[in-house]
């Protein structure tokens, strides 16, 4: 499956090592997953090599191609933001993953869009439990 990775990177990086959780058992399991990458701790000097308007095409493209999307919103961001409501607009199943005792959005937290999941998690193991099960409910053809 073709999984389009989320995350916050201009809106801090404090999260880095969840993001590598996510993007490790994606990868582990035999997805493909675009957007490995920003889950790198040089994200910011891989990403500025590249025009806003080149990121945009990018970015549309890769969510326009997959399968579904895995979004960490635990740290806000405009971009995170953005790529859910393109994929579910794009009728992409989506799954919303942030941490328990964050403050999250209500555009994220309130959302009740066909497709979208929220997994609020307490720890890591939860997280990976939460994502396999997605992954699993999908039914793609």
């Amino acid at each position: 499956m073709n999984i389009y990775f989320s995350c916050s990177i201009t809106g801090g990086r404090n999260d880095q090592q969840i993001y590598k959780t996510i993007t490790n058992q994606l990868l582990t399991s035999g997805h493909i997953v675009p957007t490995a990458h920003l889950a790198n701790a040089n994200i910011g000097e891989l990403e500025d090599e590249l025009s806003p308007a080149q990121t945009y095409l990018r970015d549309c493209r890769w969510v326009e191609e997959c399968d579904a999307v895995v979004a960490e919103a635990s740290t806000p961001s405009h971009g995170v933001g953005y790529e859910i409501a393109l994929a579910l607009s794009l009728k992409k199943p989506v799954l919303c993953c942030y941490q328990k005792d964050i403050r999250v959005s209500k555009m994220l937290t309130g959302n009740t869009t066909n497709g979208y999941t929220r997994l609020e998690y307490a720890s890591a193991e939860e997280l990976r439990e939460g994502l396999e099960n997605f992954l699993k409910s999908l039914k793609i053809e």
